[in-house]
């Protein structure tokens, strides 16, 4: 699994970059992604919400948003080869509203950020929850996938 790591606010340690890897790469493996590929961006508030007006048409910031690369419009091809990496699409993530969040909910930003991450990466798997129905299997996957990894709400 390949991650590129962006951290254009410049405030992430090691320690946080390495966590949201092993988190990421700890998911691919339950959810059987070999040669995988993805990105993860921290960005600012502001960047989040010029990114949440123009592709959601929300003039606001939010925590994190995903764009996958494996959705196919309609009437194309899926061309898929295990010698290919699977090119899984863009996780951005604000930071400022993962540690705003993180001190609301009452546990720390590194799970917040663990959480943000991870979210967004089951979306790039194709998991959805506009659905209450598939809300549900998301939600539960991903506290499943939280707590083995040892993330799970305190």
């Amino acid at each position: 699994m390949q991650i590129d790591f962006f951290d254009e606010t410049k405030s992430l340690n090691d320690k946080d970059i390495q966590l949201v890897e092993e988190l990421l790469r700890f998911a691919a493996d339950k959810e059987e992604v070999k040669n995988g590929e993805c990105s993860v961006t921290f960005v600012t508030n502001h960047k989040i919400q010029e990114i949440n007006k123009m592709y959601r048409g929300k003039d606001q910031p939010t925590d994190v948003i995903s764009f996958a690369m494996e959705d196919e419009a309609e009437g194309e091809i899926s061309v898929l080869s295990e010698e290919m990496p699977r090119m899984l699409g863009d996780i951005i993530i604000s930071v400022q509203v993962a540690k705003e969040q993180a001190e609301e909910y009452g546990h720390s930003f590194a799970r917040e950020l663990g959480f943000l991450a991870l979210h967004g990466f089951l979306h790039l798997l194709g998991y959805d929850h506009i659905k209450e129905s598939d809300e549900a299997v998301m939600f539960r996957r991903q506290n499943v996938l939280l707590e083995e990894y040892g993330l799970a709400r305190s």
